[in-house]
């Protein structure tokens, strides 16, 4: 008996464990969607058809024309379904394609799953996850409820790649036979043949890889080659270990033909509240001459580098960063990760954010990676390492009043911060300039010797009012107060009066009054903002008998002349009477063009200017603001919305208007161009050690040759000598599932120069393989 029901008719329909529910929810299908999950037998399947016919003698049910199933957020669409419940065969016939909850696809001309629906034949098959990653066959086999067999199969490692409907990857995986092992978690290719661009490369009889479903999977990674004069020609080939889904070792044998075997292994473990990793690497040279009047001259050379960052709750976290190895130039010989500076620092931190209040806790030790003959000639530098401060700690504090105070905004700021050095941080300056160093040469400081422990409190209140005419007055007070313990030690730049416990306080009161006039026009608006600011505060007191450790940087310019204190750390404090004078422009105008600028000027009214007070650190020397009317200053920048944007900063001398410091910034976006220049100046400094003018120009660009395809360079000239400084020059593919990058680089600030070429080519789901080759070492 045979019951045949209307046309484009939706049922809900409900079917026992077995039936297709269970083939919809079971990964039977391919083996290649998503987990396995036990289907519900009360959910209720949703089926819309064009027709369904229900042969009681059979006991089936057929649903045709356009057929479309919803059943626990599977989606099934065919031409024709049959479920026989008596056989318990599921077939789907016809354009079939099934969706599962996570977005893999499966299409196929035909499926037949069996009664157990652990095994069956897709006929035509073309299997899409949700990484959209592609196989396709001439028909696929599922056997043992475990393996499913793509006979005639191709991996693709995209589709619609680059987001192009039907556009083709330019490499695939063609294998006689695929093998997905769900168990194993691992895809086999059988007599695979590697193609690209249509073309095979590489045949293969058997290779293997994770399934797209795999986070980890322990196998061999991709390898890298590269060249250098000082270790010979190199293979390194990592090997992952998969110990857990939360931790694995990566083990890393790299085979130099003039050093011989390096070995490193990468322990990293993820944790509920964070993460952490530690590298270990160490090599027994077989030719240390290679390394001969450097720190790298040993048998036995290695580092230790690791980091971690941990999650205590919503608003704290701590961590760590360490990097030492067993002499200064190892992990940049042997290209650790963390040997791309001259110094590495080591830090243990600990931070609290919430709302806008913040706690900030770390500890340093700064590990120097440069040999002392690297140091420059005008500089005359020795033992670094034992010129490094240990900061253990320097803790930071700031919390803003969360209701106002006499109507204004109030914080309050501390810091803490012990540091001790073993040795004198002091070099010599060839004021000749000649190469020669001689008893009447000057000497800098960087740091002293000694243990030196501080605490400081920073008060700020200020409020800004609006007055009748439209100016704006913003009345501000501040106190900085120092507890500063010294003990310099076997310091010959401190003074003998240096040691023991000093204080120091420093109340500040201040008046900046603003007067913006607005200009409205039809090309647009602009805004004019003449300001004023007065600061009230007596001379600063111990300078000359406390160290400098962080304020030693001062860059005057138009975005520090409003600064309160233009000193950059603690460890100085302006002081004296001063009044900064200026005018703030923007504009804002049509077609999205845009100017802003400052301009002005500081003058020292009162006391003693802290910025022409005689230290060893020297500070203030060529700041501009050692004399009591500062040098001018200016900032522009202008922003378009073509693309075009352009910075810069000038500051001219005080006295006869010539140019002291000047540096500019020009970005271009236009079609297929990007381009940077980058010019630079300062004028020459004598008692620093600068005896000539230093002007450099700097310039990068990209230029898109087509979709795909850019070139991109860089360089840098130095004008004043007349020559190049560095060259760097490439070309790049870029696509969804491949990539590839030719350069070369050279920096001719060594000798001889440090050339360098790299190759890199990266493939979508298979990763990375590099070469590099240096010419210098």
């Amino acid at each position: 008996m045979r019951l045949l029901c209307g046309v484009a008719v939706t049922i809900l329909v409900f079917l026992p464990s077995g039936t297709l529910a269970q083939f919809l929810n079971d990964t039977s299908l391919t083996g290649m969607i998503s987990g396995a999950k036990m289907p519900n037998p009360d959910a209720k399947m949703m089926v819309e058809a064009d027709t369904v016919a229900y042969d009681m003698d059979a006991d089936s049910i057929t649903a045709t024309g356009r057929v479309v199933i919803y059943y626990l957020d599977h989606v099934v669409v065919a031409d024709e379904v049959n479920v026989n419940r008596k056989t318990r065969k599921v077939t789907a016939v016809g354009h079939v394609e099934i969706t599962d909850p996570s977005g893999n696809v499966v299409r196929g001309d035909r499926v037949d799953l069996d009664d157990d629906l652990a095994n069956g034949v897709v006929e035509g098959l073309e299997l899409v996850t949700s990484e959209r990653i592609a196989f396709t066959a001439r028909n696929a086999t599922r056997t043992d409820g475990d393996v499913t067999t793509f006979n005639e199969g191709v991996y693709l490692p995209c589709v619609d790649c680059n987001g192009v409907k039907g556009k083709k990857p330019i490499w695939q995986i063609r294998a006689n036979r695929i093998l997905h092992k769900q168990k194993d978690q691992t895809i086999v290719f059988e007599n695979a043949t590697f193609e690209f661009l249509g073309v095979p490369l590489a045949w293969v009889p058997v290779m293997s890889q994770p399934d797209p479903s795999v986070q980890q999977k322990t196998g061999v990674l991709m390898p890298s080659a590269k060249r250098s004069k000082t270790l010979g020609y190199s293979v390194s080939v990592p090997y992952y270990v998969a110990l857990d889904p939360s931790y694995g070792l990566t083990l890393t044998p790299s085979v130099y033909s003039r050093q011989g075997l390096l070995f490193s292994a990468e322990w990293r473990q993820r944790l509920d509240s964070g993460q952490y990793s530690v590298t270990l690497s160490g090599i027994h040279q077989n030719d240390r001459d290679a390394f001969s009047g450097t720190s790298g001259d040993e048998l036995w050379r290695g580092s230790v580098e690791s980091s971690g960052s941990f999650t205590i709750n919503q608003h704290w976290s701590w961590g760590w960063n360490v990097a030492v190895a067993s002499d200064t130039t190892f992990m940049k010989d042997y290209d650790r990760k963390s040997g791309n500076s001259d110094v590495a620092v080591n830090n243990l931190y600990l931070t609290g954010v919430r709302d806008r209040n913040r706690f900030d806790m770390a500890a340093y030790g700064f590990f120097v990676q440069q040999d002392d003959a690297q140091t420059p000639i005008f500089a005359q530098d020795h033992d670094l390492q034992e010129k490094q401060p240990y900061v253990y700690p320097v803790i930071d504090h700031k919390v803003y009043a969360k209701d106002p105070i006499w109507g204004g905004e109030a914080s309050l700021t501390t810091n803490f911060t012990n540091i001790t050095r073993t040795k004198d941080d002091i070099y010599q300056i060839d004021m000749n300039g000649n190469g020669v160093f001689d008893a009447g040469d000057k000497t800098r400081t960087r740091g002293a010797a000694g243990t030196f422990d501080r605490f400081s409190i920073d008060a700020m209140w200020r409020r800004r009012m609006i007055d009748q005419t439209g100016g704006a007055l913003t009345p501000f007070l501040y106190f900085r107060g120092d507890a500063i313990f010294s003990d310099p030690h076997n310091s010959s730049v401190l003074p003998e009066t240096s040691s023991g416990l000093f204080g120091r306080a420093m109340p500040a009161a201040g008046l900046e009054y603003s007067y913006p006039v607005a200009i409205t026009s039809p090309i647009g608006n602009q805004i004019i903002e003449p300001i004023a600011q007065l600061i009230a505060r007596p001379n600063e007191t111990e300078a000359t008998y406390i160290p400098n450790e962080d304020a030693q940087s001062l860059v005057f310019d138009a975005n520090s002349l409003f600064d309160y204190d233009k000193f950059s750390g603690y460890d100085r404090v302006e002081g004296g009477t001063r009044a900064n004078i200026g005018v703030r422009y923007s504009g804002s105008f049509s077609h999205g063009f845009g100017v802003s600028g400052t301009f002005g000027q500081s003058f020292q009214l009162a006391g003693v200017n802290s910025f022409a007070k005689a230290t060893s650190y020297d500070t203030g020397s060529y700041s501009g603001l050692e004399s009591d009317a500062s040098d001018y200053v200016a900032g522009l920048s202008l922003s378009t919305k073509t693309g075009f944007l352009a910075s810069g900063g000038v500051r001219f001398d005080n006295d006869n208007f010539e140019v002291n410091r000047f540096d500019t910034q020009i970005l271009g976006i236009g079609g297929p161009l990007t381009a940077a220049l980058t010019y630079a100046y300062i004028r020459e400094q004598p008692d620093l050690g600068i005896n000539d003018n230093r002007s450099e120009l700097q310039a990068a660009a990209s230029l898109r040759l087509s979709e795909n395809w850019r070139v991109f360079g860089s360089s840098r000239y130095d004008l004043v000598n007349d020559e190049f400084v560095r060259h760097a020059l490439g070309l790049a593919y870029d696509s969804e599932e491949f990539s590839l990058s030719f350069s070369y680089s050279n920096d001719l600030t060594t000798t001889p120069s440090d050339q360098t070429f790299y190759l890199r080519a990266g493939f979508r789901t298979l990763g990375e393989v590099g070469s590099s080759v240096g010419l210098a070492k």
